[in-house]
């Protein structure tokens, strides 16, 4: 059986989750393969230095944000993009109040946790 998304998605409708101080996701679509999820930020907060397995391209919505990748840091401002390879040390700043739009491949099977068994 697939596990995907409705097709459409109204965002007034998909339920926040608090993930950290200042940051919350809506998750926007999936499939097996591939997961899009909205993450905002109030200026201030933290998303923690981590990795992981999946190929992560996030594109910047609104704000403005210190990404660091592999040890290297740059702000980026709404427009800006970044990719990032699998097992890549990544987090980020929020400088400015904004929202980062997440894509992974293959999906955050963890995201799902109390969804998917």
């Amino acid at each position: 059986m697939k596990f995907q998304s409705e097709v459409f998605q109204n965002g007034e409708e998909i339920q926040w989750e608090v993930v950290g101080e200042g940051v919350k996701r809506q998750i926007l679509g999936h499939d097996d393969h591939i997961l899009i999820v909205k993450v905002s930020f109030e200026k201030g907060s933290i998303g923690p230095i981590h990795d992981h397995f999946h190929s992560q391209a996030t594109y910047v919505e609104s704000g403005a944000f210190e990404v660091q990748v592999n040890g290297v840091k740059k702000v980026l401002k709404a427009g800006d993009g970044f990719y990032i390879p699998p097992h890549a040390p990544h987090g980020a700043v929020c400088l400015e109040p904004g929202v980062l739009i997440d894509v992974f491949s293959p999906i955050r099977e963890d995201f799902f946790a109390t969804e998917k068994k």
